[in-house]
């Protein structure tokens, strides 16, 4: 199931990059859009991203398996659909409470996407592992992987920024990005089902 676990990961980088960008959107009514509201989610989202490279990798030693990515995905989902109530009250909340906007839209974008991101962010190096059959082409394969991904995400940048907040609501693109990742853990499901079949 070589194929599947590409498209996982394509779609993986995809809702990445685009959930990043969309927190731009979501912090700009309160803290703007300066350097410090882009410097603020980038740290963010690349310490999640890091976080989840670790946990990826470890969780991958552990039996895996197609239902087990499966549900990296579903759990994804379920810690980005929130957003869609949680971000703003959450704004409001810290708005409140933090004038500096450096340290407001950090704090903001902490709460927001640390945990899908970190989830997410498991997707890759679990998808290695998935596709390692043996130690002399893990390089091969870790460069082919990577490559699919970063084409979803930037294939995520350029339709959020080009097309989707142009097209829908925030909190639309949120939930299509929520239900694209239970799509993807469906079809992750289905597949692990397929490869017990004796």
């Amino acid at each position: 199931m070589p194929a599947i676990i590409y498209v996982l990961a394509f779609t993986g980088g995809f809702v990445i990059m685009s959930l990043e960008l969309l927190g731009g959107r979501v912090l700009a009514p309160y803290f703007g859009s300066s350097i410090y509201v882009w410097g603020s989610i980038i740290t963010v989202f690349m310490l999640s991203l890091a976080l989840g490279y670790l946990f990826g990798g470890r969780l991958s030693l552990h039996r895996p398996s197609l239902t087990r990515f499966g549900l990296i995905f579903a759990v994804a989902a379920v810690l980005l659909y929130p957003l869609v109530y949680m971000a703003e009250p959450l704004m409001v909340w810290i708005f409140e409470r933090v004038e500096d906007p450096r340290y407001g839209s950090l704090l903001a974008a902490g709460f927001l996407f640390i945990l899908p991101t970190v989830i997410m962010g498991m997707i890759s190096p679990y998808s290695v592992r998935l596709l390692v059959a043996s130690t002399h082409e893990s390089g091969q394969v870790a460069g082919r992987l990577y490559f699919v991904s970063t084409m979803g995400s930037a294939l995520g940048t350029l339709a959020t920024s080009f097309y989707f907040v142009l097209w829908f609501e925030m909190n639309t693109i949120l939930t299509l990005l929520a239900g694209a990742l239970l799509l993807m853990a469906g079809i992750a499901f289905a597949a692990g089902r397929l490869q017990d079949v004796p």
